[in-house]
């Protein structure tokens, strides 16, 4: 591993945060210049975007009016009453223990709440980081990389799970019971959680899985106390298809650009559903393989990096997320470039890329997955070329003596 990189190599890094920082700062200034009706020029929206979601269902839940959640039409019309008539159509996505996180913030005047949410989550972010043993600048430019800007522009949730993702990985070893109620939490999202099992599984932290099914029950009890039992029933037949008419639908949908997953690249390509959820499941079954023989306890992987690599795989592995849920990319490029030889250049590409995605697969086709599966593939390739040299030193150290003798 290495610590220290040349001047050019430094000035290079330093460049392309800028750009992406420049950029960034560019789309969120678009993002909060209004029109007189309070909409944002570029997302005809209101500026918190995906957030007032979290904010006017936790809301309507607290006053009784739960069932709207799941009813499409009352909860418009809900979101309307609270928030503008001239919403465009918005849905809620989340699994019922979402309101659970969502109550702090929905007592609060929606644009306090959703100051408090974007820096909230970017702190707990930051926090995640510190076990990867950056510095804290590096830290920093984590929770400003373009993936982050992305998802506090769409006013989601992206820097939540992964910093639950992030610290529930790097502390399961160690701390097993810990790391299981971060995963449980997780379940707010669950498709960001689709390695975990194996990660546990072939590392045989059957504590850690415990812990997570504890305290996942924990959130269905506490959810069911709160707002009905009946809000679990209703998840299941009413979000859940809704969400895969959405995932399912033709393409291309104005949504769909800011897809980055195999099933979407497929989907541009004119596949059938059938057809690209096969090709989704061969990198997932792949991404899977990776994830069990990085996690097997023969493997001399270093944890911070089997963590990142990891992560990466994550966004490989699951069929429906977005550029706001690429943040463990710019967590893998910090540590990476400060652990290991790579081309700065795709490293660049990739850094910057959560803020280019929309307009190329609006121009081209979904192209955003190749990123986390190619800084997927060059960082295994990395681990097996420098296990195949340790092997090799190993073998003519064993050697030596008997070379010596003769």
């Amino acid at each position: 591993m290495i610590r220290l990189r040349t001047r050019s190599e430094l000035i290079f890094a330093a460049l392309i945060v800028i750009l992406g920082l420049a950029r960034g700062l560019h789309f969120e200034i678009s993002l909060w210049t209004l029109r007189p009706d309070g909409f944002s020029i570029i997302s005809d929206r209101l500026p918190y975007w995906d957030f007032t979601n979290l904010w006017a269902g936790t809301l309507m839940a607290l006053k009784g009016n739960v069932a709207h959640l799941f009813d499409v039409e009352a909860y418009r019309q809900e979101l309307r009453v609270l928030l503008s008539p001239l919403l465009p159509n918005q849905e809620w996505s989340y699994p019922p223990s979402m309101l659970l996180i969502g109550i702090p913030f929905a007592g609060l005047p929606i644009f306090a709440a959703y100051l408090f949410w974007t820096l909230g989550t970017l702190f707990l972010l930051f926090l995640a980081t510190k076990s990867l043993d950056l510095t804290w600048w590096a830290r920093m430019l984590i929770i400003v990389s373009p993936a982050a800007v992305m998802d506090a522009i769409f006013g989601q949730n992206g820097a939540l799970t992964t910093a639950l993702l992030l610290s529930g990985l790097l502390l399961a070893p160690g701390r097993p019971i810990i790391a299981g109620i971060l995963f449980g939490l997780l379940t707010v999202k669950p498709q960001l959680g689709i390695l975990v099992p194996f990660c546990l599984l072939a590392s045989g932290n059957y504590r850690a899985i415990l812990s997570a099914g504890v305290t996942t029950l924990l959130l269905v009890i506490a959810t069911g106390l709160l707002f009905g039992f009946d809000v679990w029933r209703l998840f299941l037949t009413e979000t859940r298809p809704l969400m895969t008419a959405i995932l399912e639908a033709p393409y291309p949908q104005g949504y769909q650009v800011n897809a980055m997953t195999f099933f979407m690249l497929a989907r541009s390509l004119g596949l059938g559903l059938a057809a690209s959820y096969s090709f989704q499941a061969v990198f997932s079954v792949a991404a899977i393989a990776a994830t069990l023989w990085l996690w097997r306890g023969r493997t001399t992987v270093d944890h911070p990096t089997k963590v990142c690599l990891t992560v990466v795989l994550t966004l490989v592995a699951m069929p429906y997320g977005y550029s706001y849920d690429t943040i463990p990319i710019s967590v893998a490029i910090a540590y990476f470039f400060f652990n290991y030889r790579s081309s700065l250049v795709f490293l660049g590409i990739a850094w910057l890329y959560p803020l280019f995605n929309h307009q190329v697969a609006g121009q081209l086709v979904s192209l955003g997955v190749l990123i986390p599966a190619g800084l997927a593939a060059w960082m295994l390739t990395h681990i097996l070329r420098d296990g195949r040299s340790r092997g090799m030193e190993t073998t003519f150290a064993a050697e030596e003596p008997r070379l010596t003798a003769s």
